[in-house]
């Protein structure tokens, strides 16, 4: 689906693995790879300073992406001193990158607010796509288990899809991803649409299933005409459940979503779909945020 992207780990998110995985990702597509790592100032004594030792030692670290590069491919290693929502931009105008990876910090519920301060600060800069990766689900992937996940990073997408304006814009970018992408990347979506079963079931309930089922036919024909193979799906009651269940059934790569960063919440019939499923979710999300 992406042929370039930005590899950004904190050396504890697992995202660091994928140095000895490079093969596997450029035969999904991926033909330029960027790996970044930001090093916090030195900050014992009076006044803040680069740390020269760390941003020795990372560079070292993330170098082992450069031994096994296939022909074609063009892998670097960046490392820069400062926040990463400082230093990440200034790398994304070096390498204007297709699609940026990132983890996710590993916090209580109490202290985890969406899905990592590093992710949403990056939703809010930038409108390039986030692929977020728990750290939970790649650092416990055995070598043979991960080279099949970078080979289908966006193999199969669950789209959750309403017909809201959030849910329109996440079908014209996978549309526009989708018409120039390299083989062996993006083969199948699934549109799901929930009817939220949290009220009263009335009479009109049979009528928003079939209205549902009409307009998934609709955006299914557009996405076939990029010689997508799409299934559909229209079920009625809780959306974040119904849509984490149809993940684990569909053999599902990742999830999709578009998040308005103004008001920090996908559109949905549940205010708080977006931030929930987020922070459930243990498969990939795949965001996308409105142009800035």
């Amino acid at each position: 689906m992406f042929r370039s992207c930005l590899i950004c780990t904190d050396f504890t998110d697992g995202l660091q693995r994928l140095v000895d995985f490079v093969p596997d990702l450029a035969s999904g597509g991926l033909k330029q790879i960027i790996f970044f790592y930001s090093v916090p100032l030195w900050e014992e004594g009076e006044v803040p300073r680069i740390d020269e030792e760390k941003i020795k030692v990372a560079k070292e670290r993330l170098s082992v992406a450069l031994q096994r590069v296939p022909e074609g491919v063009d892998v670097k290693v960046e490392v820069s001193s400062g926040k990463p929502l400082d230093t990440i931009p200034r790398i994304l105008n070096t390498y204007p990158v297709e699609v940026i990876l990132t983890g996710t910090p590993i916090r209580s519920l109490l202290e985890e607010k969406c899905f990592g301060s590093t992710s949403v600060g990056l939703a809010k800069l930038t409108a390039k796509p986030l692929t977020i990766i728990r750290p939970q689900l790649i650092t416990i992937y055995t070598r043979e288990e991960l080279t099949l996940r970078c080979q289908h990073l966006w193999r199969y997408l669950l789209i959750p899809y309403n017909d809201s304006k959030s849910a329109r814009y996440l079908i014209e970018q996978i549309k526009k991803y989708a018409q120039n992408r390299p083989e062996n990347s993006l083969k199948q979506c699934m549109l799901m649409w929930v009817i939220d079963s949290s009220g009263r079931r009335g009479i009109l309930a049979d009528y928003r299933l079939q209205e549902a089922k009409e307009k998934l036919e609709l955006v299914k024909a557009e996405l076939e005409k990029l010689d997508l193979e799409v299934n559909l799906e229209v079920k009625e009651g809780n959306p974040q459940q119904e849509i984490l269940a149809a993940a684990l059934t569909f053999d599902i790569s990742a999830i999709a979503l578009a998040t308005d960063y103004r008001n920090s919440l996908l559109e949905w019939t549940v205010p708080s779909f977006a931030n929930n499923l987020l922070r459930s979710s243990w498969f990939p999300v795949l965001l996308f945020s409105p142009q800035k």
